[in-house]
């Protein structure tokens, strides 16, 4: 929310209430309790009137320091983000008082709190990360006919109209909470969930609001109140509700964080590294759940808009297989049900007229398992919604009637999610589902979620519930697969998320069209979401709109196939390789080949995100944080510490362009092929590649060629392969058993002069070759059965 006009005046009509000055200060166990005034106090009679602020300064774990500021002091509406749902905090506060200031310690952070004038310093060992400086935080009156007018854009007051036409008659002035942290020079801002504009949000006004907007608007599916800078520090503005950011855009060195209502709480999260920064954030809102290993394989879709009866599916199945595509998941989109009928959980006995027959012959013919599109909206032509209706299972006007509109199906009503009832009924709908052979689900929309005029069953704030809705549908669904299928055997494939939501996964990016922009979008969208604490993210392969050309295609699925999850799906046309070329399907069959092979690797990731919050595609910044080019890279990430992934955006003969940093990579595809950094790399990349390098000093371990799926033995037959490994380096990697949290062992490398030594730690891990890449050259050696160690010279 923008309240100047300009740096020195306000807009017309807007009345500030800063916090000038502390007048009392209380510590407690975590913190300060401190009243700040909004007008100088020189005696008595200035503390007759105007506004006091109640500010908490405290801290809740430890690196964490947060400032809650509070105007009238009520009960807080609900529903609110569930802290430390995974994980418990660790206690970390030392306090002190000067003269006329105080200060807070927790880990390596320190805030120093200052009377008069009020300001709040964070600071860590080096130097200061941010500061709320002098009239940085207060209250706004704004007249409610201006912010229509003058509000961000995005802002949900302005948005009412399109999203719910209903609405009551609103108070003619609104009140925010308002708070500012100061922007260094060369700081920059990432996050807030899964933005698909610029990577970079210095300049830009984020509203934290979910909305279905594709991925080509300021709008997003998985918006998150919570980014990073790369100045050691995150901030996690704890509102559930819409949090309007200006990162240097209203005042370009400052972030502003404005939230209508009476309060406002955020937390300085600081780390050593970005990566410490993420694991304190999702210590706090949760950890992403481990997911079983078949997910990492190839999920086929149907499409939206095509036809697939079950000559249809068997057909693209058979296809796959007899192309040497593999795969491990069939997605069945909207209209396995009958138009009109969304969601009606039945069906359609005219394309499945015996669905549970169907699906467990596919099964054991093809190997895979079974996804559903679902979505938390009933069609008043659903057979079941009068059932919804009478049992109060429905989002309500405030007359008691069921919201409804008709935008996507005729006259649907939301499910109430806050309602036990209605979670019950609708779980009990994906149970027969699961019964007939189902086992997950795609979980769609949850954005349009109505907001004015509306009644919650558990009296929720609509405003707050929101963007919440989208964790508690995904989390209903989550913990009924769990429920069946066991810990670490559920998975979802939703599209709307915000904090909290990566305890659900997994992602993928919504609705793009068919375009190199719209894979750069999806690419951008993905590294912003697992710099919001998920660490997954998908992507619809080829783009949702539209049917891809067959470059566009070809490149896409090189860049699908080195994502944390790879799905086939499009619109109107289908994505089976064949329909884009016969040559299509060998390039399809090398990358989820390689994509099987590193699956001991993608895996180990995996666990180190359900323990850590760690993402799999990480921003080349969170790897190389002291090389500032890489702080602006968006087209190209790291899969993990080791490699580097330079997806290619440009038509085929054109010259790519990326960025390696320093050190002497090595190709993942081409080992004889080495380059020294930092440096950028321009080249042509054949239509059947796409730029993976490995980093020095890196240890892969490999399953073998040809497994068939990515869900196999991921501790026997291995070949390791060492990476420029530099003189007398270790490096020990941990080897997973592929099936829940354990390890079956720990695999070294160690250079000793020219002696590269492989051997295994512990455990029970299964080698069958070593190899050794230094400059360009490869020592290769095959290991016996039963053999614990093997030495290479160079």
């Amino acid at each position: 929310m923008r309240f100047n006009d300009g740096f020195w005046l306000l807009k017309s009509g807007v009345k500030p209430y800063f916090g000038l000055q502390v007048v009392q200060a209380t510590p407690d166990d975590r913190g300060y309790n401190l009243q700040v005034s909004t007008k100088p106090i020189r005696h008595r009679g200035d503390t007759l009137a105007g506004p006091v602020l109640s500010v908490r300064v405290h801290s809740p774990t430890e690196g964490v320091i947060g400032v809650k500021i509070q105007h009238f002091k009520h009960v807080d509406p609900t529903p609110d983000i569930t802290l430390f749902p995974d994980d418990p905090p660790v206690p970390s506060v030392q306090l002190s008082k000067g003269s006329e200031s105080w200060s807070i310690t927790s880990g390596g952070l320190i805030a120093n709190i200052t009377e008069n004038p009020y300001t709040v310093t964070f600071k860590d060992s080096k130097h200061v990360l941010t500061s709320a400086g002098y009239k940085h935080q207060a209250i706004y009156d704004v007249p409610y006919k201006w912010t229509l007018r003058s509000a961000s854009n995005s802002s949900c007051l302005e948005t009412d109209f399109s999203s719910n036409p209903d609405q009551t008659r609103t108070p003619e002035l609104v009140r925010y909470t308002h708070s500012e942290l100061n922007l260094s020079p060369g700081e920059l801002v990432y996050g807030l969930g899964e933005q698909f504009g610029a990577f970079v949000k210095n300049g830009q006004s984020v509203s934290v609001w979910n909305q279905d907007g594709g991925t080509s608007s300021e709008q997003a599916y998985k918006c998150v109140p919570f980014y990073i800078t790369n100045r050691n520090y995150g901030v996690f503005i704890n509102h559930p509700g819409e949090v309007e950011v200006e990162v240097g855009s209203e005042k370009v060195s400052r972030v502003g964080v404005s939230v209508a209502g009476e309060s406002l709480e955020y937390f300085i999260i600081h780390g050593e590294t970005p990566l410490e920064i993420l694991e304190r954030y999702t210590r706090m809102t949760g950890r992403p759940a481990l997911l079983p290993a078949w997910t990492f394989g190839l999920w086929l879709s149907t499409s939206f808009l095509t036809s697939y009866d079950e000559k249809t599916v068997s057909s693209f199945l058979q296809g796959m297989q007899d192309r040497d595509c593999p795969v491990r998941v069939f997605h069945l989109d909207c209209f396995w049900m009958k138009q009109y009928e969304w969601c009606s959980f039945t069906f359609d006995p005219e394309n499945f007229p015996d669905p549970k027959a169907y699906l467990a012959e596919i099964k054991r013919k093809y190997g895979v398992k079974i996804c559903v599109w679902i979505n938390p909206y009933i069609s008043q032509l659903s057979p079941i919604f009068e059932e919804a209706v009478k049992g109060g299972y429905l989002i309500k006007r405030k007359d008691g009637t069921p919201w409804q509109w008709d935008l996507w199906q005729p006259g649907l009503g939301v499910v109430d999610i806050t309602n036990p009832a209605a979670r019950q009924w609708y779980a009990d709908k994906l149970e027969v589902l699961v019964d007939l052979g189902v086992d997950t689900f795609k979980t769609d929309f949850g954005e349009r979620i109505p907001h004015a005029n509306v009644a919650f069953h558990d009296g929720s704030d609509p405003m707050r519930i929101h963007n919440t809705y989208s964790v508690l549908y995904n989390e209903l669904v989550f913990d009924l697969l769990k429920k069946r299928f066991g810990e670490g055997e559920a998975v979802v494939f939703a599209r709307s998320a915000t904090v909290g939501g990566q305890r659900f996964p997994v992602h993928w990016g919504g609705d793009c069209e068919s375009t190199f922009e719209a894979m750069a979008e999806a690419l951008r969208g993905a590294l912003s979401l697992t710099l919001s604490g998920f660490a997954f993210a998908s992507h619809d392969i080829g783009g949702f709109e539209g049917h891809p050309p067959p470059e566009i295609y070809h490149r896409w699925v090189a860049y699908g196939l080195f994502s944390s999850h790879s799905r086939l799906h499009g619109s109107s046309s289908y994505r089976v390789p064949w329909q884009y070329g016969e040559e299509a399907a060998t390039y399809m069959a090398k990358f989820i080949n390689a994509k099987h092979r590193l699956m001991p690797y993608l895996y180990q990731l995996a666990l180190q995100g359900n323990l850590k919050g760690h993402p799999l595609q990480r921003a080349m910044f969170l790897e190389f944080l002291s090389d500032r080019t890489t702080h602006y890279l968006d087209k190209q990430y790291m899969l993990g510490p080791s490699l580097l992934v330079a997806p290619v955006f440009v038509p085929q003969g054109e010259e790519s362009e990326y960025y390696v940093p320093a050190g002497r990579w090595t190709s993942f595809f081409h080992p004889e092929r080495t380059v020294d950094g930092p440096t950028w790399v321009k080249e042509v990349v054949p239509i059947d590649e796409i730029p993976v390098w490995v980093r020095p000093g890196s240890v892969l371990c490999l399953g073998p060629s040809g497994v068939g799926r990515p869900d196999y033995e991921l501790a026997k037959d291995l070949e390791v392969k060492i990476y420029e490994l530099g003189e007398e380096q270790i490096v020990q990697v941990e080897v997973p058993q592929g099936k829940g949290n354990k390890s079956a062992g720990v695999v070294e490398a160690k250079r000793r002069g020219n002696d590269v030594v492989v051997r295994i730690v512990s455990g029970e891990v299964g080698l069958s070759e070593v190899s050794v890449h230094a400059g360009g050259k490869t020592l290769r050696a095959t290991v016996g059965k039963g053999t614990s160690e093997t030495t290479l010279k160079l």
